[in-house]
């Protein structure tokens, strides 16, 4: 599955099925094909992502201190940094919010 986010406040997000499945459950939803994120809950839904983004990114730095200690380096990322894959769906909620315009997929 593909989840294209639209809004009338900017231009589409598209993301492959897995990727826009792990956001929308880091956000506390089950992956569905069809959904809206109203404008009031998009501050909370924000706020959820940037923790997720925070703890990765923590998570990271812990595990390069240790290696670190143990003379050893950790390999560089391979794949898309979680702040990479949200800050689009993040931008597209700062301007759908100013704009008060929901974000829907599936419809």
């Amino acid at each position: 599955m593909i989840y294209k986010f639209k809004s009338k406040a900017t231009g589409d997000v598209v993301m492959l099925g897995v990727n826009g499945d792990h956001l929308l459950r880091i956000m506390g939803r089950e992956p569905a094909a069809q959904g809206i994120f109203e404008v009031e809950d998009m501050p909370r839904l924000r706020q959820l992502l940037e923790q997720a983004v925070a703890a990765e990114e923590a998570a990271r730095a812990q595990a390069e201190a240790e290696a670190a200690a143990e003379g050893r380096q950790l390999p560089p990322h391979e794949n898309v940094s979680l702040r990479q894959r949200v800050w689009p769906l993040v931008e597209m909620m700062k301007r759908a919010q100013a704009a008060g315009y929901p974000i829907v997929w599936g419809v």
